[in-house]
């Protein structure tokens, strides 16, 4: 998934060691993220969801592996890619080539909710870790 030769194409978060973590839990995860936003936008009367969740989900298969392609609905956004290595319980997030500038806030964003939801740390893309 990772594009060869930049390191700052992903950002993984690792998961509390006593948990584990399947890509169909990422997706219910996000599903969540997506209802929760949805239900915000309606208490402030705004359609909220559109903007905090611009994507559409879909899953890929590739003989590396499963991922979850998250396609962007709006301008400023384009793709993001999620795959889960369940063996060494981390989630890996990486900007597609054609990937914009909100996508990586976006992934940012998504991986901190992602953080809190699994209790792991962050890895940025810049190589800090949270």
């Amino acid at each position: 998934m990772a594009r060869s030769g930049n390191l700052s194409s992903s950002t993984y978060i690792y998961v509390n060691p006593k948990q584990t973590i399947t890509l169909a839990d990422v997706k219910e995860y996000l599903l969540y993220y997506q209802d929760i936003t949805a239900k915000t936008g309606d208490q402030l009367n705004w359609d909220y969801s559109s903007h905090a969740f611009p994507y559409t989900i879909q899953e890929k298969e590739t003989d590396e592996g499963n991922y979850l392609l998250l396609y962007g609905q709006l301008d400023r956004y384009n793709a993001l890619l999620i795959g889960v290595h369940e063996e060494d319980g981390y989630i890996q997030i990486t900007l597609p080539d054609t990937a914009k500038h909100g996508d990586k806030s976006k992934a940012n964003e998504l991986a901190k909710f992602l953080a809190k939801k699994t209790k792991g740390k962050i890895k940025l893309f810049n190589g800090r870790m949270m």
